[in-house]
């Protein structure tokens, strides 16, 4: 059995995702390295940043594509530092919602400050057009694989 065109160009990108996937968190974590916190843990400081309600560990998890054991090993460690709190979730009793708090809403912020220079200086060498393709794209394989 072979490959079709689309196969064959699908799992170059699939490939590509990858690569691109370990780039980004190293680039991330060196980003950020002076701020004393990891690209894992921006993640979850952008997801509670992001949304409008409390999220609990699996909704972050599913946000991220993440286990949700990870997250939940990520959200142990920071409310030991401060930087999320939990409180009491009407619809679960055993799956806390998380808030950020202030020091981690400062950070969240610090980190902001390095990254939007950062990406906006990456995207001026792209196209509008380009980019907004890129992620319907994106978009479609990941309501695909979602289903």
């Amino acid at each position: 059995m072979q490959h079709t065109k689309e196969g064959e160009l699908l799992t170059h990108i699939i490939l590509e995702t990858f690569k691109l996937n370990g780039l980004l968190i190293t680039e991330g974590d060196q980003l950020i390295q002076t701020l004393g916190i990891s690209s894992a843990r921006w993640k979850v400081l952008g997801a509670l940043s992001e949304s409008a309600m409390p999220m609990t560990v699996p909704d972050i998890a599913r946000m991220m594509g993440q286990s949700r054991q990870a997250v939940q090993r990520l959200a142990n460690e920071m409310k030991k530092e401060g930087l999320i709190k939990t409180q009491a979730n009407p619809e679960h009793k055993r799956s806390k919602q998380l808030r950020l708090t202030e020091s981690g809403r400062k950070m969240y912020a610090a980190i902001m400050q390095k990254y939007i220079p950062w990406i906006n200086a990456i995207g001026e060498e792209f196209s509008s057009a380009d980019l907004t393709r890129v992620s319907a794209v994106l978009q479609k394989l990941i309501h695909r694989f979602e289903s």
